[in-house]
């Protein structure tokens, strides 16, 4: 359905066809929600795609190699065939979608998209996703275990935002789902790891169950014992 949806955009000239044949290399953790955007993305447009893991825990993102193509020393980050390289998991969600179904051609709808997206980035991703790595990758003593409380008062903020925007629309992407879901669904789903209960939420809750069903839903892989270990020491 994606590549069918991206071909014809390209026939409509809002597209290079030559962009969609190009092979997609992905260095990414399996285990990031940053990530996993960028699998399930490819996955459900139906795109080819490489994955190189790259455990940035375990400094593979601070390598001469990696900093070379970026030096922010972070993954996710994408490279093409004929060598450009975008870092930032929610443009390239943008440039992965553009001319499918998985971005709206509206612009007022684009821009709505973009607007949950950033929330995602800016009071989302800092708190529930940062609760979930303190929990599961820093030891019990971790000096950063302070930071638990303030992680979880701003992250159930960001939760009661988006319960309350799931009273009206079934979507965060406009009228279908799209981009601006894959975004939230990639921490919110595992918002548990981090020690958010999302049984308070019960739309945000029916949302992830929508995200689930969409056709070629791929899961985020597991975690370690070592690391599920870790989550399951109370908070």
């Amino acid at each position: 359905m994606g590549r069918l949806l991206f071909e014809s955009a390209a026939a409509d000239g809002r597209l290079h066809a030559q962009e969609w044949r190009m092979m997609v290399t992905i260095y990414g953790n399996s285990v990031s929600g940053n990530c996993h955007k960028l699998r399930l993305l490819c996955e459900q447009l139906d795109r080819e795609y490489r994955w190189i893991e790259t455990d940035n825990t375990r400094g593979a993102t601070h390598t001469p190699e990696f900093l070379a193509k970026n030096p922010n020393g972070k993954v996710p980050i994408i490279e093409m065939d004929d060598g450009r390289i975008l870092a930032e998991s929610n443009a390239i969600l943008f440039y992965l979608a553009e001319g499918t179904s998985f971005l709206p051609d509206d612009a007022w709808q684009r821009a709505q998209t973009l607007s949950w997206m950033f929330f995602e980035q800016y009071s989302h991703e800092p708190y529930i996703a940062v609760a979930r790595f303190i929990r599961g990758w820093t030891e019990v003593d971790s000096p950063r275990r302070a930071e638990l409380p303030k992680c979880l008062d701003r992250g159930h903020a960001a939760l009661a935002v988006m319960e309350r925007h799931l009273a009206a629309v079934h979507w965060f992407s406009g009228a279908e789902y799209g981009i601006a879901d894959i975004a939230l669904f990639a921490y919110t789903h595992c918002a548990g790891d981090g020690g958010f209960d999302l049984a308070r939420y019960p739309r945000v809750s029916d949302w992830l169950e929508r995200v689930r069903a969409t056709p070629r839903f791929v899961p985020m892989p597991a975690v370690s014992g070592e690391v599920a270990a870790r989550f399951a020491i109370p908070i």
